[in-house]
């Protein structure tokens, strides 16, 4: 692991010190892993950038929460699983729903299982999903918007999924309820 310093506003370069303040004016705190990000103004601008443009995206908020948290167990992030499970909760996905993501386990609505087979084929693949997995996630009633779409929500939580390996990120205290061990099974396509 690399010891990555969790910045502040006073500690983090010049650039990145308004960028610390929008996080801290948009979560009352400053998330570690946006600390961390301040190193490279750069990369905590892009994952700003690219979660507020996920944010606005055709998908639900629901689905939106669908698509980080089957990214997040699939790389198995300690820190974005807790993390996008209390903002799951704030955005309105109901419990069973949520652990059935944090467990890898079925989703009984087949629209969003059908969501989380086609975000998981997108990351296992790494973008070369069959015609037949295409028209599945089509036939469950996305569009080819939301395609693109789920493609940006994957770039958004592979930057955080991967630094937060790499930084080994410590999980924020509002998160720490929601703590999470990997499944011992795969997770759920």
């Amino acid at each position: 692991m690399v010891d990555f310093t969790i910045h502040t506003v006073e500690t983090a370069p010049d650039a990145a010190k308004p960028l610390l303040e929008k996080s801290q004016k948009a979560y009352g705190m400053i998330p570690n892993l946006h600390g961390v990000f301040a190193e490279s103004p750069e990369v905590l601008e892009a994952y700003q950038v690219v979660g507020d443009l996920f944010g606005k995206s055709s998908l639900s908020a629901v689905e939106r929460n669908v698509v980080w948290l089957a990214i997040n167990v699939e790389h198995k992030c300690h820190y974005c699983v807790p993390a996008h499970t209390v903002i799951a909760k704030q955005q309105g996905v109901d419990d069973e729903t949520i652990e059935a993501l944090r467990n890898a386990a079925p989703l009984k609505d087949p629209k969003l299982q059908a969501l989380r087979a086609f975000t998981l084929n997108v990351v296992r693949q790494r973008g070369e999903v069959s015609d037949g997995d295409v028209a599945a996630f089509l036939d469950a009633g996305f569009t080819k918007r939301n395609i693109l779409d789920v493609i940006l929500g994957v770039a958004h939580k592979t930057m955080s999924n991967y630094a937060n390996h790499l930084a080994d990120t410590p999980v924020d205290a509002p998160f720490k309820a929601a703590d999470w061990t990997p499944p011992q099974t795969d997770a759920a396509a």
